[in-house]
């Protein structure tokens, strides 16, 4: 089975500099056009299904793939980024470090957990359980190829903790992934907009 992973595009949220995470925020005019151009490169792919974050943003990038390639939509509610900023998801960057420079700190170290927020382990566990699932629903349909429209704190653990082959060093916007699933053995095929710290030739 053929994996498309793929980040939305660029949010309000960038734009205006605010903390993201559980933010619902919608695709930028940026974002929109970075979709659209996307969705055309992933055309003519094969894609049958779309699993989903429910998140607004995913949504709508996902929408442009689901009208190129005719895939269907499923949301998927664990595909949904980590609540990493609780009591300051959507605040302005600028403002958190006016008013609470004490928890912009402690957002350096992703295994912190601030009031209201997701604790990475939970948030590896959630992300492993719904990839798991989507693969073996996949499986039963028979389907062929995929997409999983979502984000880049899953995008990171994908590689980080379910495949374990290392972390990233850059995540763009609209940047997608191509991987190989057969009989539990992953490997690499392609990717656009996202820079590796670790050489992909391994897992070819």
């Amino acid at each position: 089975m053929r994996i498309y992973f793929i980040r939305h595009g660029e949010t309000t949220g960038d734009v205006e500099d605010r903390y993201g995470g559980a933010y619902d925020d919608e695709l930028s005019q940026a974002g929109h056009e970075q979709s659209e151009t996307m969705a055309a490169i992933l055309a003519k792919s094969g894609i049958e299904s779309l699993y989903v974050s429910p998140l607004k943003r995913a949504q709508e990038t996902a929408g442009y793939i689901a009208r190129a390639t005719n895939a269907e939509i499923v949301t998927v509610a664990g595909l949904r980024e980590r609540n990493q900023y609780g009591i300051l998801t959507g605040v302005a960057k600028t403002v958190a470090r006016e008013t609470r420079p004490d928890l912009v700190e402690a957002l350096g170290d992703r295994m912190n957990t601030i009031e209201g927020a997701e604790s990475y382990s939970d948030f590896a566990s959630r992300i492993e359980t719904a990839v798991e699932a989507i693969l073996a629903q996949a499986q039963r349909e028979s389907r062929r190829k995929i997409g999983i429209v979502w984000h880049g704190g899953p995008m990171r653990v994908l590689f980080r903790d379910v495949l374990k082959w290392g972390e990233l060093s850059k995540i763009g916007d609209c940047s997608t992934v191509e991987l190989d699933y057969q009989e539990s053995v992953w490997r690499f095929v392609d990717a656009a907009g996202i820079a590796f710290d670790f050489d992909t030739k391994k897992y070819v």
